[in-house]
């Protein structure tokens, strides 16, 4: 780290020493809300806030009937406790309990000071993606895309049982879900779908707008993102899910005295740290696909979200978020599966169908939607979220975009070769000679240099090993990372 990264921690560990002060405790948390409430929002006096930042009115009839299928199957399985969480079926979370840790049967703290807490130790937390994965609320957006495809009250309910549930459980600075930046952004990015997709419901202003411990959380959410955000070394995917969560939330929740201060510095934030996170071509640099797909979607979303509010992001960045999804289109296979290449964590920015389904398909079919379909684009179906979202901004016409599909992006180091036969096999194959990630700790890449990828038909025959597992076990999470977990030479 260079001196000016050790100076900003240092400091950033004073201000977490010092706020201390401003935790609440869930003894206290209902009469911590009501003060807040009174002294935050721009017009206390006139009641609630409303609520302006709802769908299209033609938005739910684009979704089709197999996606809309896809949605209320998971919606009911979720009803009768079942949700797949990380390549994990769970039939535990009727009544979740935000805290358990399924892996290791471990409790993570629930009450303690969040930044006394040691999220990457296994015996303190437990399988911390485990517990943190159920609160990025995903479970919540699929019950109220349900509601808003059905109008049948039962997955409303749901919803807001589990979000008061979450609500009561983690007051502002305690227990676990506090301690990473990443997870505030992406709940901010779930209630604000959570409260859209809920806005024909009955309820749905008395569990929001009208409720004062959901507008304290909505409020500790930002204000927690406009002190503690990732910078210097750290400052990759989660940067940008911070500054989309809190762009996302200014927007749809402008409710509060800081609602403009904090919209105007997240989305200059997000601008400026998606340029830096991606290579000309439109290449996520931490070299690791998956996070190229999560932040293309967290873009996508911003975006969305600000042409709604009428207050569009620049071109240049719709340029690029254009040349990620056209990144998307020239490197997939036949079967629509991208490369492995790097970290994955399965994270998404909004989710409103199946956890496994393919997210490639639906970044392609918000793209088709958003910039149009090239002649050489694979074939795509649009799910639920991608319908939704492409109904909520305008269409661009982006210039100098691949009249062929591109095989070789020179900044990334990634080439793809591919033939394909008059019957329609396909030899698919990624090569690397591209640099070892982003910035100096290279968080998501893998000892990978000049490794091949190759598959058949879809199929792998020399696979890239993926992530495996973040941290509870060790030896084999370096092994995947090393050279010798990956095709190529090791010397």
């Amino acid at each position: 780290m260079s001196a000016a990264e050790l100076f900003w921690r240092a400091q950033d560990q004073t201000w977490r020493a010092l706020w201390a002060r401003h935790q609440v405790t869930r003894d206290n948390a209902a009469t911590a809300a009501k003060r807040l409430v009174r002294s935050v929002l721009l017009d206390e006096q006139a009641g609630p806030p409303r609520f302006s930042a709802g769908l299209p009115i033609t938005a739910l009839s684009d979704v089709g009937e197999e996606a809309r299928q896809a949605t209320i199957l998971t919606a009911e399985g979720i009803l009768a406790g079942r949700w797949h969480c990380l390549g994990l079926d769970r039939d535990d979370i009727s009544e979740p309990d935000w805290f358990y840790d399924p892996v290791t049967g471990r409790s993570a703290p629930s009450s303690t000071y969040c930044f006394k807490i040691d999220h990457r130790c296994q015996a303190v937390t437990g399988n911390v993606k485990q517990v943190w994965e159920l609160s990025r609320m995903h479970h919540i957006t699929v019950l109220a895309a349900a509601f808003a495809l059905t109008k049948d009250g039962r997955y409303a309910e749901r919803a807001a049982l589990d979000l008061r549930s979450w609500w009561a459980s983690n007051p502002f600075l305690s227990g676990v879900h506090w301690t990473s930046g990443i997870e505030v952004g992406l709940r901010l990015i779930a209630w604000t779908w959570a409260r859209r997709l809920l806005d024909g419901w009955s309820g749905a202003i008395s569990l929001f707008e009208g409720n004062n411990m959901a507008l304290a959380q909505i409020w500790w959410h930002q204000r927690y993102l406009g002190r503690f955000r990732s910078r210097g070394s750290s400052a990759n995917n989660h940067v940008l899910a911070e500054s989309a969560g809190q762009l996302v939330a200014s927007l749809a929740f402008g409710w509060y005295q800081q609602s403009s201060r904090w919209e105007a510095q997240a989305r200059v934030l997000f601008e400026e740290e998606l340029q830096r996170n991606t290579f000309p071509s439109g290449i996520n640099r931490e070299m690791a696909f998956q996070y190229h797909g999560f932040v293309a979607e967290l873009g996508l979303l911003a975006g969305i979200e600000a042409d709604l509010a009428g207050r569009p992001l620049a071109a240049s960045t719709w340029e690029m978020l254009c040349r990620m999804v056209d990144v998307v289109a020239a490197t997939v296979d036949m079967r629509t599966a991208a490369p492995r290449q790097g970290d994955g964590d399965d994270g998404h920015g909004l989710l409103l169908g199946p956890a496994d389904a393919n997210r490639w398909e639906s970044l392609l079919a918000t793209g088709q939607a958003l910039f149009g379909r090239l002649p050489w684009w694979p074939p795509c179906h649009a799910d639920t979220a991608s319908a939704l979202m492409s109904s909520m901004a305008r269409a661009r016409s982006v210039p100098g975009r691949p009249p062929a599909r591109p095989s070789h992006f020179a900044d990334a180091g990634l080439t793809i070769l591919r033939t394909v036969t008059s019957d329609g096999t396909e030899i698919w194959c990624r090569c690397d000679a591209g640099p070892h990630g982003f910035l100096s700790i290279a968080a998501h890449a893998h000892a990978d240099a000049l490794a091949i990828e190759v598959r058949y038909n879809g199929v792998e025959v020399l696979a890239d090993p993926g992530t495996f597992c973040y941290g509870g076990q060790p030896e084999w999470r370096q092994y995947f990372r090393s050279t010798i977990g990956h095709n190529t030479i090791e010397i």
